[in-house]
């Protein structure tokens, strides 16, 4: 029988509130078995741009990537907050590793072709982008692998990518190895059916649940293309998908999706 092995993401609105980074990492240090963190960026990247006089370029919510950019998240991701993380999880026992894409070839992206928008220097994951076996063999000497949201192409350029892609894909590639659990983590409790109300969180959602859902209007806007990339996750392979709030991931409120 498989293993498990839990996928943790957590958004820039964590990485931003540093006594709720700490409080999420040490709930995340309790959380027992392999387990694997993504993080973002957080807003610090674009106000380190401003304060050197670029202004940031975002188009639906997507970073406009450009040379100058590129050196300020590489350095803001995976420097500065990767291994803020990485510090703060060793503090609280948990032997922590932090990562980009170009560390031991574990994400091999290719650039955003240039349609309706140049993106720059942004990288998407096609199928097979993940090193599986690398990261596997660091679940197997009990380190925990703290991936930042920089890939490379394999020639020498890194790329900047979406967070959320960098969790689903590496849970999709380990599916193969593990009883994989995807948790997506955020600020709230998990997918409301009021969003005016705290308390009514969606338990579970099948896949059948989740289009007529969308059909109703009930899941819309920035919840899409994560439940979208939820379920994808799941048709290939990974066991289930947890949607629930970062602070309370040890608690039993939650949004568990499944595919069935």
């Amino acid at each position: 029988m498989r293993e498990g092995l839990k996928i943790f993401k957590i958004g820039g609105g964590i990485i931003d509130d540093e006594s709720q980074l700490r409080q999420f990492l040490r709930e995340l240090a309790q959380v027992s078995g392999r387990k694997l963190l993504v993080h973002g960026g957080g807003k610090g990247a674009s106000q380190m741009l401003r304060d050197l006089g670029i202004e940031p370029q975002m188009v639906q919510g997507r970073r406009i990537t450009d040379a100058a950019t590129l050196d300020i998240v590489t350095m803001f991701y995976a420097g500065k907050t990767n291994k803020q993380v990485v510090s703060l999880l060793q503090a609280e026992g948990v032997n922590a590793l932090g990562l980009s894409g170009a560390d031991g070839n574990v994400i091999q992206a290719v650039k955003r072709p240039v349609k309706d928008i140049d993106y720059g220097f942004v990288g998407d994951l096609p199928a097979h982008a993940v090193n599986a076996e690398f990261v596997g063999q660091l679940l197997e000497m009990h380190l925990m692998p703290v991936f930042c949201a920089i890939t490379h192409d394999g020639v020498g350029q890194l790329l900047n990518t979406n967070a959320d892609t960098i969790a689903g894909s590496l849970a999709q590639a380990l599916a193969a190895q593990y009883e994989v659990e995807l948790h997506f983590c955020f600020e709230k409790d998990g997918v409301l059916r009021d969003l005016n109300d705290e308390a009514s969180v969606i338990p579970q959602i099948t896949a059948a649940e989740y289009q007529q859902l969308k059909a109703e209007g009930v899941i819309a806007a920035g919840m899409v293309p994560k439940l979208d990339n939820a379920f994808a996750a799941l048709e290939a392979g990974v066991e289930r998908v947890v949607i629930e709030n970062a602070l309370r991931i040890n608690e039993p409120v939650k949004t568990i999706l499944c595919g069935f």
